[in-house]
């Protein structure tokens, strides 16, 4: 069977899915989106992943597409069609539909909903996570509201790009003072020699990510030392152990940062434990 999607209204083979020409995502890439965990076909972290999205489009003054339970009741049937367990939730909103001007249409138009699924070998994630990663530095070039999850992400991709290019998993962006910002598609993590787990704190200059705010729950809950600070390339390269958080890496261990290895070259014993309890405080629901 085919892969399903929702197209406004509209449940379509993912094949003849389409969205207008006009649309003002594919005009401006004036829209956001969200990406959700499916896992044993439960959504994971759905709720925080739900109010990320309206904060997303209460910044750009985009109007919800549907209330929120009918939201929810799209995506199951979206899921349900799609009959995945492992996956992905792919979420995208857009302003809607109107004749090209960079400024907003003059009379209201109804954004455009569009949603996917996508399933994952969960296996494959795994055993990836137990050899670890390489990530590569790059200058942070986007603009400067990154903390909305929009569309927008040409520097985002070329970073990508050049790290896949590079034999790596991804990209650490680093800004004009030499401090590691985020991942391309992620969230960058160190943890020091004293066992002290470092984040950037939430500003503009990062996404809010939804699994790095479980993470934060997980660590308090089991009495782990944290500080939520800037820190530097230089830092990074002589921690004792790094890693990425997303939807899609979850918890994923950096054993190399621009091809010097991170502290022994293999995944940190704290690292592995996170990712291993990750699941037993994230909020799976149906």
């Amino acid at each position: 069977m085919g892969r399903i999607a929702y197209v406004n209204g509209r449940y379509l083979p993912q094949a003849r899915a389409m969205v207008h020409i006009e649309d003002r995502g594919y005009q401006f890439g004036d829209g956001v989106y969200e990406v959700c965990e499916l896992r044993g076909g439960a959504l994971i972290d759905e709720a925080r992943h739900m109010e990320r999205l309206r904060r997303s489009l209460g910044e750009l003054s985009i109007a919800e597409p549907l209330a929120p339970g009918a939201l929810g009741l799209v995506a199951r049937r979206v899921i349900a069609r799609n009959r995945i367990k492992d996956g992905y939730l792919y979420i995208q909103v857009t302003r809607g539909v109107a004749a090209r001007d960079h400024c907003f249409p003059a009379k209201s138009v109804r954004p455009s909903l569009v949603m996917t699924v996508r399933g994952i070998d969960p296996e494959k994630a795994a055993a990836l996570a137990a050899q670890g990663v390489a990530v590569v530095s790059m200058p942070d070039l986007r603009w400067k509201r990154p903390d909305i999850k929009t569309i927008g992400l040409l520097p985002n991709v070329l970073a990508r790009q050049a790290a896949k290019e590079k034999g790596a998993y991804e990209a650490w962006l680093v800004d004009s003072e030499g401090m590691v910002t985020e991942g391309a598609a992620s969230n960058a993590w160190i943890v020091g020699h004293d066992g002290v787990i470092v984040t950037r704190h939430i500003d503009q200059a990062i996404l809010r990510g939804v699994t790095r705010s479980t993470l934060l729950d997980l660590i308090a809950a089991e009495g782990l030392r944290l500080e939520e600070r800037k820190f530097s390339l230089a830092e990074a390269r002589s921690a004792r152990e790094a890693f990425v958080t997303g939807a899609a890496s979850l918890v994923m261990p950096v054993v190399r940062i621009d091809g010097a290895p991170i502290g022994d070259g293999k995944p940190g014993a704290l690292t592995i434990s996170l990712r291993a309890r990750f699941h037993s405080i994230a909020k799976a629901s149906r």
